[in-house]
């Protein structure tokens, strides 16, 4: 065990000591220790009920026969921090949590991991450290937010960022905002929508590292606090059986993610986050096999906000498990891969049944032949950029208008909020990239703010910055190179006769190269925004959104 170093023998005296410090008794300290990752905190709805999760966790380690010990991480609400200066610290919290997480877990010698997490980074986060410490882990997360209702409609957090911008534009009333305000977010738990946070704790089970459950059930239902119970006692099993996490994520389980994300129309942050865990595995995923993907992998699902069912729906009609068994109909899966369970994928989703085929269409019937996902490239993104094309209206899906550039999005919301941006602008948001923002910061208020006024069918937007799980229409993010390093995206000028046609995969903007080497060499860099703190030294090592903006230490000439 590597606990034995600090609870065996005479030189872990010192050791013991400090455990007897805790109230420990002896039993426990010759147990294995088991670290528990409790990302609780009061001010993120989807963390609140954590404490909950954690309690059950102990209680399913301790049955089993381990000694469970609670230590924190961060976690970070991008619904609080949109739309302000906040937003530029969510993303770069994934690798505090990752490093964070690290430190505890090697300072102690833990001998395995369970890890709690909830939210949009908090769920990479803990992956990427799952992946860098690889010792035997598994994940429970808080579960989904229920829908709320509005006029007998189901609702969810898009559904106030777009009443915001209806209200705007004179189209609801003050107290149907209010009504909205108060019925969105009716429970604790991740928005319930496929936005980033359901998107990557249903992605965790694909990948094999939670159990059945983990992504769907609602956190408000007593199944969750089994299912961690449930997590506890496994954990035992994996530590028994010496299965790590690098066993589990291997390069055909991350194939397997990139074709349930496809087949579930997830958020285009697992573009990000992904390639980012892999990377923590050793194993480059380049995004641009996302298309090559998505053409043999049919969409099933159209959850909010690309249609009008939830999570907690997703859930009743069988959960992962059942989309990974009608996609498996046409053996798109690697299915020999050993999983959290102690089991294979094949063992796991065998018997696993489509209980409603309105919310799993079956592959017979899917709403597209071809994935949620679609990965850009043209020259205006020269490495790539990223769509949930699922969420795209049909009529957007191919698109040509003047560009509209906007250096950050304050600028780009004061001119959709002042009617400045009509049928068949292409809103431009630039210098928002990892390096630029710095921070990668989400645009779910701008194209929130599109929708609202009526425009989602005739404008598009893009950015090198990124787009909320929440985010709906022809929205393209990630544009890479970004514009703080000299990308295409900071060479385009109003006006600008932009093309975009998602199901050609291209995008472009109509300008000559010899135009464009006139740009670049007028082109002058930008002072950072920011030159001290934490997001000084992310914008220092942070490379590119294809790349899944990680960390890297520049390297030195010799």
């Amino acid at each position: 065990m590597r606990s034995d170093i600090v609870t065996k023998g005479i030189k872990s005296a010192t050791h013991r000591a400090l455990f007897n410090a805790l109230g420990l008794t002896k039993e426990e300290v010759e147990r294995p220790l088991i670290g528990i990752v409790n990302s609780q905190n009061d001010i993120v709805p989807g963390h609140m009920n954590l404490d909950k999760i954690v309690d059950a966790v102990k209680l399913g380690v301790a049955m089993a026969g381990g000694t469970p010990l609670v230590f924190p991480a961060i976690a970070v609400c991008d619904g609080l921090a949109m739309g302000h200066q906040g937003m530029k610290y969510s993303l770069v919290t994934r690798d505090l949590i990752a490093d964070s997480t690290e430190a505890m877990a090697m300072a102690h010698a833990f001998d395995a991991l369970v890890m709690v997490p909830n939210c949009d980074k908090n769920v990479p986060g803990l992956l990427m450290a799952a992946a860098r410490l690889n010792i035997p882990t598994i994940f429970v997360s808080g579960g989904p937010m229920l829908a709320g209702r509005v006029d007998g409609e189901k609702v969810s957090f898009s559904s106030i960022s777009e009443a915001v911008g209806a209200f705007n534009a004179g189209k609801i009333t003050e107290d149907k905002l209010e009504e909205f305000e108060n019925k969105t977010c009716p429970t604790c738990g991740s928005c319930s929508g496929m936005y980033t946070a359901n998107s990557m704790n249903c992605l965790t089970e694909v990948l094999g590292m939670g159990l059945q459950g983990n992504g769907t059930i609602p956190a408000v239902y007593s199944d969750r606090i089994k299912l961690a119970k449930h997590a506890g006692m496994k954990i035992m099993e994996l530590l028994k059986k010496d299965i790590k996490p690098r066993d589990i994520m291997t390069e055909d389980a991350f194939h397997n993610a990139l074709t349930m994300d496809m087949a579930l129309g997830c958020s285009t942050n697992s573009m990000l986050h992904l390639p980012a865990i892999a990377h923590e595995c050793g194993i480059t995923l380049n995004v641009d096999i996302a298309n090559e993907i998505s053409e043999k992998t049919p969409n099933l699902c159209h959850l909010a906000p690309a249609g009008h069912n939830y999570v907690e729906e997703l859930n009743e009609a069988g959960g992962i498990y059942a989309v990974m068994a009608e996609i498996n109909k046409l053996g798109l899966l690697k299915t020999d891969l050993i999983t959290c369970t102690g089991k294979t994928v094949a063992e796991n989703i065998t018997g696993c049944v489509n209980k409603n085929t309105e919310v799993i269409r079956p592959v017979e019937n899917p709403y597209s032949k071809t994935g949620g996902i679609a990965v850009l490239k043209g020259n205006l993104a020269p490495d790539s950029c990223v769509v949930k094309r699922s969420a795209v209206a049909p009529e957007m899906l191919k698109h040509e208008g003047p560009a509209r550039v906007f250096d950050c999005e304050e600028d780009a919301m004061q001119a959709i909020n002042g009617g400045q941006i009509v049928d068949g602008d292409v809103v431009v948001i630039r210098y928002e990239g990892p390096k630029g923002g710095p921070g990668m910061r989400e645009m779910l208020n701008p194209t929130s703010a599109i929708m609202g006024r009526g425009l989602g069918s005739t404008v598009a937007l893009i950015t090198d910055g990124r787009f909320s799980g929440a985010t709906r229409g022809a929205a393209i993010g990630h544009v890479s190179p970004e514009a703080a390093v000299g990308g295409n995206i900071a060479l385009i000028n109003e006006g600008d006769i932009i093309q975009i046609d998602i199901m050609a995969n291209t995008i472009n903007f109509n300008v000559s190269n010899d135009e464009l080497q006139r740009r670049r060499t007028n082109w002058k860099p930008r002072q950072p925004k920011i030159t001290t703190g934490y997001l000084s030294r992310y914008a220092a090592l942070v490379t590119s959104g294809n790349r899944g903006a990680v960390l890297e230490i520049p390297k030195v000439e010799q």
